[in-house]
C-alpha cells in the first residue's frame, strides 16, 4: 500500500482552512484592505479587549513578529494604540481604537454572513463538522 496524501485527512484539512481562509479574506480585504494577520489581530482584540501582543501571538497562531507588523500598519492606519503594560514593562499592551470598534462591527457583519453561507453550503453536515472540529482544536499537543 503506498501513501497517498490526497486521503491523508491532516492534509485535507488543511487544504479545506487555507481555502475557506483565502474565501473569507477575499471579503475583509475588499472592505477594508486588511490582511489575514491584521484580521486575526483586530477580530481578537474586538474579543478580548487589551491585550499584549503576547497574548495574542499564543491565540491567533501567527508568529511574534507577524502579529508586530501586523499590529504596527493597524496602529498606523487608526485601529489599535499600543501602550506599555502596567506592571510588566517589557510587554505592549494593544487596544482597539473607537474607529477600530467600528470597523470591528462592520467586519462582524461580514464574518457573520460568511459563516452562514458556509453553513448552508455544508446543509445538514454543518453540525458533525463543527463537533469534530472542536474535538481536534481540545485534543493536547
Amino acid at each position: 500500500m503506498s501513501f497517498d496524501l490526497d486521503q491523508f485527512l491532516p492534509y485535507r484539512l488543511s487544504v479545506a482552512a487555507a481555502q475557506v481562509s483565502r474565501r473569507f479574506a477575499a471579503r475583509y480585504a475588499a472592505e477594508a484592505g486588511l490582511t489575514v494577520p491584521e484580521w486575526r489581530v483586530l477580530a481578537h482584540l474586538n474579543k478580548s479587549g487589551p491585550v499584549s501582543v503576547r497574548d495574542i501571538n499564543a491565540r491567533v497562531n501567527l508568529d511574534k513578529s507577524m502579529v508586530s507588523r501586523a499590529a504596527m500598519r493597524l496602529e498606523q492606519a487608526g485601529y489599535l494604540r499600543k501602550s506599555t503594560h502596567e506592571t510588566d514593562l517589557r510587554l505592549v499592551v494593544l487596544e482597539l481604537t473607537e474607529s477600530g470598534k467600528d470597523l470591528m462591527q462592520r467586519l462582524g457583519t461580514i464574518a457573520e454572513a460568511f459563516q452562514q453561507e458556509l453553513l448552508a453550503e455544508l446543509g445538514e453536515d454543518a453540525p458533525i463538522l463543527r463537533d469534530a472540529v472542536e474535538k481536534i482544536i481540545r485534543q493536547k499537543e
